[in-house]
């Protein structure tokens, strides 16, 4: 009796394409990229990346965040948010590192823990 095997490469993740609209929530185990828009709560396992023609309405929980579009909302990263030089936020952050490339445009509140906090 043969068993049928699955072959990973370790390079799976999800993606929103340009021109994509999605109403709702979205829960992912791997790493998320989204260029087009989204319109309601992202939790990711892994990293998030919202592209340049990307846009986020909504809460967005994840262990890291490249953001190069829009986001209009709040993100919660464990680890590291990344806002590269044409990115746009607008909202809460809450993160343990922050990076801001110049030209980057955030507007709002930034909450900052370090990662190895003991728990209260």
């Amino acid at each position: 009796m043969s068993r049928d095997k699955t072959v990973s490469n370790g390079v799976i993740h999800n993606a929103i394409a340009p021109g994509t609209q999605i109403t709702g929530s979205i829960i992912a185990e791997k790493d998320f990229r989204i260029d087009g828009n989204i319109d309601g709560d992202i939790v990711c396992q892994g990293k998030v990346v919202v592209g340049r023609q990307g846009y986020v309405k909504g809460r967005m929980a994840c262990i890291n965040a490249e953001i190069v579009g829009q986001v209009d909302g709040k993100i919660q990263a464990s680890e590291i948010l990344t806002l590269r030089a044409t990115a746009v936020v607008q909202g809460e952050i809450k993160i343990s590192t922050l990076i801001v490339e110049p030209n980057a445009l955030f507007n709002g509140t930034c909450e900052m823990f370090r990662k190895d906090a003991p728990a209260e």
